[in-house]
């Protein structure tokens, strides 16, 4: 086997394992959309997004954060607001930017959620090591490159 269709295999490999990986979020997204009660993929977005803000957070900042539209991100913040979650403030300096931080209730769900992923995370990337990792975040961070010129080049 040539060294050049070695890579086209491995290349190939990749992306199917892509496209499996984000098969699965999308089925874990629409599971957790449909449960009722349950918050869904994208206000959980929302919730860790502002878990890791410095502060009170804009939607605009928040809905680039999270890769949700602004236009979707404030009625999800008022849903979560009225279950408790988050606090909506009005800006004093623009009263037009209203500013979003989680709750301590918000804080505890997060926390929660975290708690029952992270050991699964650890665990599914166990017998990686830190390169291998380090490796694997550039291949993705990569590929999030490579989809958004896409994007950029459709606008």
């Amino acid at each position: 086997m040539t060294a050049v269709g070695t890579r086209a295999e491995t290349l190939e490999q990749l992306g199917h394992s892509f496209k499996t990986a984000m098969a699965a979020v999308r089925r874990l997204r629409g599971r957790e959309t449909h449960r009722p009660g349950e918050l869904s993929y994208a206000q959980y977005a929302l919730l860790f997004g502002l878990s890791g803000c410095a502060g009170d957070t804009s939607a605009r900042e928040l809905a680039r954060a999270t890769d949700l539209s602004p236009a979707t991100v404030t009625p999800m913040l008022d849903h979560l607001a009225a279950a408790g979650l988050v606090q909506r403030v009005r800006s004093e300096r623009d009263k037009r930017v209203v500013f979003t931080s989680l709750t301590e209730r918000g804080r505890a769900l997060v926390a929660e959620r975290r708690a029952r992923f992270e050991p699964r995370w650890r665990a599914a990337l166990a017998e990686f090591d830190d390169d291998e990792l380090r490796i694997a975040a550039a291949v993705l961070e990569r590929l999030g490159a490579m989809f958004e010129d896409f994007s950029a080049a459709d606008a």
